[in-house]
């Protein structure tokens, strides 16, 4: 059985995302710095699962790609897919991807959907995330998600990009 993990880009002061995310400005008011380190390298490396293409150290890269490959199934919450605007309708990373939900989207509650939505709690999401991931990692996202992992013991790593930069105000991982 894999891990339970979570990795996010944090400021120096704690924050994952600016203040204001949102539909809008998912990254919230200069939340994009903490991301500018996947922009600033010469090596190409494109998110499974989605068009997205980072350009990162080669180091930065190796990382990602064993990362990713030894991921089986992610989870996350409402509302990081209602700000992404459910990515488009493709799961990030390519896999099975479990929300966290209070009521099922009724865009979303159709057979075939992409994205499984939990509404028994985190663990139950864990739980089924872990038997469709088999011998792989279940990736965690979203603070919140991550907090009640975190209170739930069922977060084995925590994987964290410091970024040199203060934000002040925001999103915060640990609470």
């Amino acid at each position: 059985m894999g891990k339970v993990a979570t990795g996010l880009s944090m400021s120096l002061d704690g924050f994952i995302a600016g203040p204001g995310d949102g539909p809008e400005s998912p990254l919230g008011e200069g939340g994009e710095r903490l991301f500018a380190w996947y922009s600033g390298g010469d090596t190409e490396y494109g998110l499974p699962g989605t068009e997205l293409v980072f350009h990162v150290s080669q180091q930065s890269a190796e990382v990602f790609r064993e990362a990713h490959a030894g991921m089986g199934a992610f989870v996350t919450g409402r509302r990081t897919f209602d700000i992404t605007s459910g990515w488009g309708g493709n799961p990030p990373l390519g896999v099975p991807t479990f929300v966290v939900t209070h009521t099922v989207p009724e865009e979303w509650a159709y057979e075939g959907s992409p994205f499984r939505f939990v509404t028994d709690g985190v663990e139950d999401a864990v739980e089924k995330a872990r038997a469709a991931a088999g011998d792989k990692d279940v990736a965690v996202g979203a603070a919140s998600i991550a907090q009640q992992c975190i209170r739930a013991g069922i977060l084995d790593e925590i994987h964290v990009d410091l970024v040199p930069v203060l934000l002040g105000d925001g999103v915060r991982l640990f609470e």
